[in-house]
């Protein structure tokens, strides 16, 4: 067979999910937590890098964020990459520590963070279905090469078809559970 493995595809689409478990976990439902600046990029050095490899995040309240910058010069660039990140949040640099403070959940912010879920959730669904497609795609190659008959092709793309299902609908239902979460007074 070429290179086409269910079980590896189940694996990589796994990933996915979890890391959208990952990206949710960081969308706050009202305290304060230091894995909510995990997805900001802040550009550096000429890159783009984690927040988390330029400065530390801690959480000195429930309500507000510290992140401690670790090279002075980057401490604007940390400031605007936290106020561009579409977190909704509004940085105030002292120095090379940067305060964060939570904005009150009210009804719209809590709609915002909603939004901010489901385009990770699309993001995963957008992820899954490139796995898929690398299946399928392996699956053709190997029917088109002679190593497998069409009727193994066919059962095959069953699986993973049934694989990327199955994925799609966990994602659905983390999402939806964030949601519930997010929008619970």
């Amino acid at each position: 067979m070429a290179n086409y493995d269910l079980k590896e595809l189940k694996t990589r689409m796994q990933k996915t999910v979890a890391s959208l478990k990952d990206e949710l976990g960081g969308l706050r439902t009202g305290r304060a937590s230091a894995s909510l600046l995990e997805p900001v990029v802040v550009e550096a050095y000429g890159s783009r890098m984690p927040l988390n490899q330029v400065a530390t995040v801690t959480v000195p309240e429930p309500r507000m964020l510290s992140v401690q910058v670790w090279d002075r010069s980057m401490a604007n660039a940390v400031e605007k990459a936290i106020r561009d990140s579409g977190l909704g949040l509004n940085p105030m640099g002292e120095g090379q520590v940067i305060r964060v403070p939570l904005p009150e959940l009210n009804e719209q912010r809590r709609k915002e963070l909603a939004k901010v879920a489901h385009n990770y959730a699309e993001q995963a669904r957008v992820a899954v279905r490139h796995i898929r497609r690398d299946g399928m795609d392996a699956l053709k190659k190997a029917e088109k090469d002679g190593d497998m008959s069409q009727d193994d092709a066919k059962k095959q793309s069953d699986l993973v078809q049934k694989a990327t299902d199955d994925a799609v609908a966990e994602i659905d239902t983390i999402v939806a559970q964030k949601e519930q979460e997010i929008m619970q007074v």
